[in-house]
């Protein structure tokens, strides 16, 4: 978590209080979590403000048995008003989340120069005399010059400035206050050397970095303004010069100063030492600078440290003082046993929190690309599209090329015959291009056609592959994936290599939508396609009796009472056309139909033809065709298994789910009934083939962490 270089409104409620000027380099930020991403932390980047919260609710994850709840590697110096150090921490512990560096008390009595010595007064540490001025108008009898004067409440040596008369300290007193919005500390001036002395751990356990010197080029009277440290900062020299005596008092002063502050994990502490040797705590930073060119960072590479072992380091006594044990990830271990040791769902949970902006980026750009069933330019770049994505993923690609629809794509990630999973999932939609309706979000949800039939799908898809590549598992699994583009037609060109395909496989997953309850497709029903032509043929002289209308109203109407609940007629075009140009005398009516079984598709096909072909008032001439027809996927005992094994995860996972059946056939009905298969493990939906047809934004995690555990869990059954 950091705060970025300056406040704006969409930051805070108001602005009311003189803003930090404290902040890290994006450079430095991208640093920082680069060295936790190599060490296989899943990071975030959040922004400490007023959305941090919501950030952070979508990003941590659920503490579940055998998890480990997420940590904030705090970088933040707050927003804007005193005591800012204590604002990220104080929100952190409302909301019980873990993190790097002190907590408030701490933060608020360091930031608080004038608290703070006191404190070390108290304590026997060593510290020069201070007197804190509210006004320039204040008199101290006892103060002696030179003196340095300071904001009481800020670091980073901001606003200091020496002076030796009473004229100039008031003059300065004046400024600093009306700059700084607070008292002033005037503090005894010590000449001498500078030093800096990084700590890192806690109570039990404090390390202490080599010393750094400020080289003040042998001026005693010499400082190191903040103004300095950013144009033309001064060489350090590390370590420091110092005798075994001085050093070994150094340190000891630091420990001391350290535990009576009640700081956690790291600090920093400035010294100066008198021409006699006498040395004086002047403050402390209870943020020391992770900027590589600070002291702190220098110190911790004299030490033996790389920027990335510090991180780690700074991490680890996180962790410890927190949980009482190193983190999964601890630095010193082998990356690859850190992730054998982490359990999948809690990786790959996180993963898949921290990348969900960017899965969302993805169906966005997927959604802009019109994929209707005859628009081929276009699925077929969307197959060029996600075939980037998975050959980055380790996969090989074979394209099917067809000339009527779009390109079927086969890839895997192994050279066996055989996939322990495959993979089924369509890039058309049935949408016509007057009929699109582009990406949006809204809330919870997000909409788009074929958000939830197909390409919620693909996302869950390549998030699940990701996930398990993440978690070093991808490797392992003999992972098929099928592109189909003619689901919306019932998937006739798609069939032989659906078969093909499935054969060499163990499992089959298809990725449609999911309903909100939590449905998953352990059945769904069969499809035929019927097209009808019928033409008037009474007496051609008298146009005027051409009337097809309502005899076509007529038998639709009849041919719509033989739905049932499993037996579903839906009209999908009438076209009118005449040769005369009054009314038609030829009309056209394409419809389909669903079936749970083949003897119900034969009873009612025989009934509809048996409606048709009955004369009306008027010569017809009827021409029936039968389109493409899907068989129903039936559930079976392999589908009670697959569904089993999915409920057992579901739990673990704390998801809802339930068995459905679906009046809609899909490509999964394709599949060889022999072949244990699953349909609807897409995102959760609804609206499907509407204007309105939109998926859960945050079953997205949810079914992609499933997807994710049941492709692991499928690879590893019988082996």
């Amino acid at each position: 978590m950091y705060n970025k270089n300056n406040i704006s409104p969409s930051d805070v409620i108001n602005i009311s209080d003189i803003p930090t000027q404290e902040h890290y380099s994006s450079n430095t930020i991208e640093q920082v979590a680069k060295a936790l991403e190599k060490g296989s932390h899943t990071v975030k980047l959040i922004e400490a403000n007023m959305h941090a919260i919501d950030e952070m609710h979508n990003f941590m994850p659920k503490v579940m048995d055998g998890d480990r709840p997420g940590l904030v590697f705090n970088m933040a110096y707050g927003l804007q008003g005193h005591n800012r150090y204590t604002h990220v921490p104080a929100i952190l512990e409302m909301l019980g989340v873990p993190y790097l560096g002190s907590g408030p008390a701490a933060h608020a009595i360091v930031q608080d120069k004038a608290m703070t010595k006191v404190i070390l007064q108290r304590n026997n540490i060593p510290t020069p005399g201070f007197w804190v001025f509210s006004s320039h108008e204040d008199q101290f009898d006892d103060l002696i010059f030179p003196v340095i004067v300071k904001p009481k409440s800020e670091s980073t040596s901001m606003g200091m400035k020496v002076v030796d008369n009473w004229d100039d300290l008031r003059e300065a007193v004046k400024e600093q206050i009306k700059k700084y919005h607070q008292d002033a500390l005037v503090e005894q001036f010590i000449p001498g050397r500078e030093f800096a002395v990084g700590l890192i751990g806690n109570v039990n356990s404090v390390e202490v970095l080599p010393i750094v010197e400020i080289d003040l080029q042998g001026d005693p009277n010499k400082i190191q303004s903040n103004e300095d440290k950013l144009k033309k900062p001064l060489d350090k020299i590390c370590p420091a010069k110092l005798t075994k005596e001085q050093e070994d008092e150094m340190k000891r002063l630091c420990i001391l100063a350290f535990k009576k502050l009640g700081i956690n994990d790291f600090c920093r502490v400035d010294f100066r030492m008198d021409t006699y040797g006498n040395m004086y705590i002047l403050e402390l930073n209870s943020m020391a600078s992770l900027g590589v060119r600070g002291s702190f960072v220098h110190a911790a590479i004299t030490a033996g440290y790389t920027f990335e072992s510090l991180i780690h380091k700074l991490l680890d006594v996180a962790v410890i003082r927190y949980f009482g044990e190193s983190p999964s990830h601890a630095p010193q271990m082998d990356a690859s046993e850190n992730l054998r040791s982490q359990p999948l769902r809690v990786s790959a949970r996180s993963y898949l929190r921290s990348h969900l902006r960017t899965t969302i980026i993805l169906l966005q750009e997927m959604c802009v690309v019109n994929t209707s069933v005859r628009n081929i330019e276009n699925i077929n770049r969307l197959g060029m599209m996600l075939s980037k994505r998975l050959t980055h993923l380790g996969f090989s690609e074979r394209i099917h090329n067809q000339f009527d629809i779009g390109d079927i794509r086969y890839f895997t990630n192994h050279e066996g015959k055989t996939d322990d999973v495959l993979l089924i999932v369509h890039l058309d939609t049935p949408y016509a291009s007057r009929d699109y309706v582009q990406f949006r979000e809204e809330k919870s949800k997000l909409f788009g056609s074929g958000i939830a039939e197909s390409k919620g799908g693909i996302a869950v898809m390549l998030s699940a592959l990701q996930a398990l590549r993440f978690s070093k598992k991808l490797r392992k699994i003999n992972c098929g994936i099928l592109l189909t583009t003619d689901d919306s037609l019932g998937g006739q060109y798609a069939q032989p290599f659906i078969e093909s395909y499935s054969k060499n496989a163990k499992y089959v997953l298809g990725l449609k939508w999911g309903k909100l309850d939590g449905g998953i497709v352990t059945s769904a029903s069969g499809r035929d396609e019927f097209k009808i032509n019928m033409s008037n043929i009474s007496d051609s002289s008298r146009p005027t009796i051409s009337e097809l209308i309502p005899v076509v109203c007529k038998k639709i109407t009849a041919i719509k009472k033989l739905s049932k609940k499993d037996n579903i007629i839906r009209i999908m075009s009438i076209d009118g056309q005449t040769s005369y140009g009054n009314s038609p005398d030829h009309v056209s009516i394409s419809f389909y139909t669903t079936f749970a079984n083949k003897s119900d598709a034969n009873e009612l096909e025989r009934q509809i033809k048996s409606i048709l072909k009955k004369q009306e008032d008027m010569k017809i001439d009827l021409e029936v065709s039968k389109g493409v027809r899907r068989d129903p996927y039936l559930e079976s005992t392999n589908t009670k298994k697959m569904y089993s094994i999915v409920e057992e995860l579901s739990i673990r996972l704390e998801q809802k789910i339930n068995s459905i059946h679906r009046d809609i056939s899909s490509d999964i009905s394709h599949v060889p009934q022999e072949i244990s298969s699953l349909e609807g493990l897409g995102p959760l939906g609804a609206e499907y083939r509407s204007p309105n047809e939109y998926i859960l934004k945050d079953s997205l995690i949810d079914r992609s962490l499933l997807l994710t555990m049941l492709i692991h869990k499928l690879s590893t059954v019988g082996k």
